[in-house]
Parts: C-alpha cells; sequence; structure tokens
C-alpha cells in the first residue's frame, strides 16, 4: 500500500510542476516551454526514432568516443578505489561501455546512477545486476544536488561524475557554469568529472540532425502540444503549428520552435486559461549549445575545474572531456 501511495503522490507532484511549468511558459513574452517535457512515453519512442537517424550524429558520435577511448578514461581516472557517479543516468546505455570495461580491468568502484525517475533506476539496477551480478551499484533517486550532497557525506572516497549525452547544451552558456560550479560544490580536490559537449561544425550537419527530412524530430516537438492536450485538458490545433530549427554559427546556440502558423486562441482546462497566438509566433522549447575547444576550457576554469584532457570522435563532432577538480 506503501509504494501505491508513493507512486500516486509522485504522479501528483509531476502533474503540478508540469501544469505550473506550462502556465508560467505560455504566459510570457516570448512564449517557453521546457524541453524536458518532450519526454513522455510516445515522446520517448520519438527520440529512439530519432537516436537511429542517419542525420542524428550526436549519440553515435559518444558512442565511438567512450569505446574508443575506454583504457584512456580509466588510465585519467587513475588506479585507485572511485565512485562512479552518473547524472541523469536514465537505462545506462552509454554507461555500461565504461562500466564492461572496468570490471574487466578488475577495477575497484562502485556505480551510483542519479535520476529523478525511480522506475528508470529500478530498471536500470536489475539489467545491470544480471549482466554483472558482481557491480557494486547503489541508484539515487532524486534531484542531482540532493543526490550529489548524499553522497558527499556518505563516503570520502574519489568521485567520478559523468555528465554524459550533450546534456550541457540545454543550459545558457551561464546556467552551465552555475551548474557546474554547484556540482563543483560536492566534490573534492583531485575528483574527475567527464562531461560530453557537441561541437560547432558545419551548420548544414547541426540542422539536418534536428531537422530530418521525414519528420521525426518535428513530429518531437509538436508531440509537447499533444501532451499539453492529453494531461492538461488543452485544445491546440497541433496541425496549426509547425516546428522550426535555427542555428548561430557564432554564438554556437542551436534553438527549436513551435510556431503558430495563424492568429488563434488555445484554452487549457485544467489551468482554466486562454493563451492568445498571433500569427507565426512562436514557442522557444529547446536549447542546444554546440561548443569548441576555447568555450569548453573557459567554462572549465570558470566553474573551478582544469582541463586534463579533450576525447574526440574520429570526426571532430563531439568531445568527452575529462576535468579535474582544483
Amino acid at each position: 500500500m506503501e509504494s501505491i501511495v508513493s507512486v500516486n503522490i509522485e504522479i501528483e507532484k509531476d502533474f503540478c510542476n508540469f501544469a505550473k511549468d506550462v502556465l508560467t511558459g505560455l504566459s510570457q513574452s516570448p512564449k517557453v516551454l521546457p524541453s524536458k517535457y518532450f519526454y513522455d512515453a510516445k515522446g520517448d519512442k520519438l527520440f529512439q526514432q530519432i537516436m537511429d537517424m542517419p542525420e542524428y550524429y550526436l549519440t553515435n558520435s559518444e558512442f565511438e568516443v567512450l569505446e574508443t577511448q575506454k583504457s584512456r578514461i580509466l588510465d585519467l581516472i587513475g588506479s585507485e578505489s572511485f565512485d562512479l557517479i552518473e547524472l541523469g543516468a536514465g537505462d545506462g546505455t552509454k554507461t555500461k561501455i565504461l562500466i564492461d570495461y572496468f570490471l574487466h580491468q578488475k577495477t575497484n568502484f562502485c556505480y551510483a546512477p542519479i535520476d529523478i525517475s525511480g522506475n528508470v533506476l529500478d530498471q536500470l539496477k536489475q539489467d545491470l545486476h544480471q549482466r554483472w551480478p558482481q557491480l557494486c551499484c547503489e541508484p539515487v533517486q532524486g534531484d542531482y544536488f540532493d543526490a550529489l550532497e548524499n553522497l558527499s557525506q556518505s563516503t570520502d572516497i574519489k568521485k567520478v561524475i559523468l555528465f554524459l549525452g550533450a546534456n550541457i547544451g540545454n543550459l545558457q552558456l551561464e546556467e552551465a557554469e552555475d551548474f557546474l560550479s554547484h556540482v563543483g560544490e560536492y566534490m573534492q580536490k583531485e575528483d574527475i568529472i567527464l562531461i560530453g559537449f557537441d561541437l560547432k561544425k558545419d551548420p548544414k550537419v547541426i540542422l539536418d540532425a534536428y531537422n530530418d527530412p521525414k519528420g521525426i524530430t518535428a513530429a518531437f516537438n509538436l508531440n509537447l502540444l499533444h501532451r499539453i492536450n492529453r494531461e492538461l485538458q488543452a485544445d491546440f490545433k497541433v496541425n496549426q503549428f509547425k516546428h522550426w530549427e535555427t542555428y548561430n554559427p557564432v554564438t554556437g546556440a542551436t534553438r527549436s520552435f513551435i510556431v503558430s502558423t495563424c492568429e488563434q486562441t488555445v484554452h487549457i482546462e485544467a489551468l482554466d486559461t486562454y493563451f492568445h497566438f498571433n500569427a507565426w509566433e512562436a514557442i522557444d522549447v529547446e536549447l542546444s549549445q554546440k561548443y569548441d575547444t576555447t568555450m569548453i576550457e573557459n567554462l572549465a576554469k570558470k566553474s573551478g575545474f582544469e582541463v586534463v584532457e579533450h576525447l574526440f570522435d574520429r570526426k571532430g563532432y563531439f568531445v568527452d572531456s575529462v576535468w579535474r577538480k582544483k
């Protein structure tokens, strides 16, 4: 009974947060919606299709880095015992490359995946136990910083933190600095963090990854409106909106928008509110910041880290950057 109550409380909390963020975001000018809400059941399936697209280079590029550089990553970590802590672990697909290699090298470490979803963590722990019953695995459900605080209080062992998948790119540059500085508060001198960065490159390559010819990315973004319709009893006419992507090669900012193709008013019953859209008015739904090595090194310095080494894929599309806490 307690577990059912706990699940219901979590669902209610998620609903309230979703409703609050939609109300706040659509009341702003310009309108915004957080990209984290892309990921419902349908959104997850669409994103799996995106990752399988030949145009979406990010996933394969980072897989290549981890597969080809796993020995070097362990060399940079060192031979002492450590906690391998992953922020936003999800299903841990990429991290399993490192876990498998570390175990084969008889490395002494414990894996602590952090995620807001208890269901995801339960599935991950079960999968890891089936593959590697000898692996020390201690999942932590909750906010990154709450989890890091608990982990930092429980042990003084060396920390190796993973923040993969170019997720840092969803933050503005100033937000990224604040976020990493905060992470650093829970680290000791000589602790390691490995961060995935998508790099500046041919603008066409970037735009093709976010604006594929089959329209999968468009369906993924527009599914956010379907979710609002379903969960908040809204009446978005989704066919009267379109997906639009931009890339600024100077700043490296890639932005996704949902654009109203006509003047219209949307009613969201759960919020008891109407929202007016002018023709061609846009909702800003996602930032995907692209970096170059100078930007990465400046970010490391401002956040209280020093760059140990950049690990690239063969095309130079992506880098997993290894930093040490100063």
